[in-house]
């Protein structure tokens, strides 16, 4: 089993503590987000092939790191780093901070365990394309070396998602683009324009659940929780018992277990499909009990003060 920490929320920038306290009991408690059901879900090394760690953030994170490579767990690091202004990203440190960060990942554990993701493509009066190509130069410029694989993906902003937009370009004074199921031929451009950029610095682009963007020479799917990479990194068989199976029609990744809630990372992301309301976010945040068996309990709504978080201010 491959478990994913988590594409819910942001668990190694936040919920750390938490998560290595669970693994060294050998199992956590989750809520499953839609029949409320409680499972209980085993961290041991014999039921766990590895581990897919989602981040924005892994400096929290990075003293860990070396306790769940002693254990016997081998993992991949997610890793998105965009470069977005602030009326986007609220609370997410600085590409400087979090470029540190992942190629302080690949020094100790090699260029294949992080993959960078510039994901997803928001394209708004703050970040047209011009932008893009700008700042997508700059970053896989400063990683280059650090990675072999950038993942991205346009925008496809969800209902739950919209009002957060709409509101943040409303007190912002931005406007931005949905993107449509059949996107134009400018969107292929960019998607190829940024590949070549890819190629420049050492790494293969890969698109995540958006076949449409493929295009000539552009056409590989990015398989975000990936066996095969796992395999490479813990030198482990593990494709004949663990099979393809995404969470949408198009996603390329293999089966995995997420042990995330949504509604709890308070990194503020306007866009994000995981989080409905900010505010509710920050405080659930501010009621996490790390020495608890769920990541949050059910029905736990209590606030309290937030914790300062090394390089994110939290208001």
């Amino acid at each position: 089993m491959i478990i994913s920490a988590s594409y819910k929320t942001d668990i190694p920038a936040f919920y750390g503590p938490w998560f290595m306290r669970r693994l060294r009991a050998g199992y956590c408690k989750m809520v499953n987000p839609y029949g409320r059901q409680i499972y209980t879900v085993p961290l041991t090394p014999d039921e766990v092939d590895g581990f897919i760690f989602w981040t924005k953030n892994i400096g929290p994170f990075l003293s860990s790191l070396p306790e769940i490579r002693r254990m016997g767990y081998p993992f991949l690091v997610q890793y998105t780093i965009t470069g977005y202004p602030r009326e986007l990203e609220e609370r997410v440190p600085d590409a400087a901070h979090t470029i540190a960060s992942l190629r302080a990942v690949a020094d100790r554990y090699g260029t294949a365990v992080p993959i960078w993701r510039y994901d997803p493509i928001m394209i708004t009066s703050l970040t047209p394309a011009d932008w893009h190509r700008r700042t997508f130069t700059s970053l896989a410029r400063s990683l280059q070396g650090a990675t072999d694989e950038v993942v991205v993906s346009f925008a496809q902003v969800y209902k739950k998602a919209r009002r957060n937009l709409n509101e943040a370009a409303h007190t912002s004074g931005f406007s931005w683009h949905q993107h449509e199921d059949t996107p134009s031929e400018a969107a292929r451009e960019l998607v190829a324009e940024l590949a070549g950029i890819a190629v420049e610095y050492g790494m293969r682009l890969t698109i995540c659940s958006q076949h449409m963007l493929h295009t000539p020479g552009v056409t590989q799917e990015a398989r975000c929780v990936d066996a095969e990479r796992l395999e490479r990194v813990s030198g482990r068989s593990l494709l004949d018992r663990i099979k393809r199976k995404g969470n949408r029609a198009e996603c390329g990744c293999y089966a995995s277990r997420d042990i995330g809630e949504y509604d709890t990372c308070p990194h503020g992301c306007v866009y994000c499909y995981a989080v409905l309301n900010r505010e509710f976010a920050l405080a659930r945040y501010k009621t996490h009990d790390p020495g608890g068996e769920f990541l949050f309990p059910p029905h736990q709504r209590k606030t309290e003060p937030a914790r300062q978080l090394p390089g994110v201010e939290l208001k």
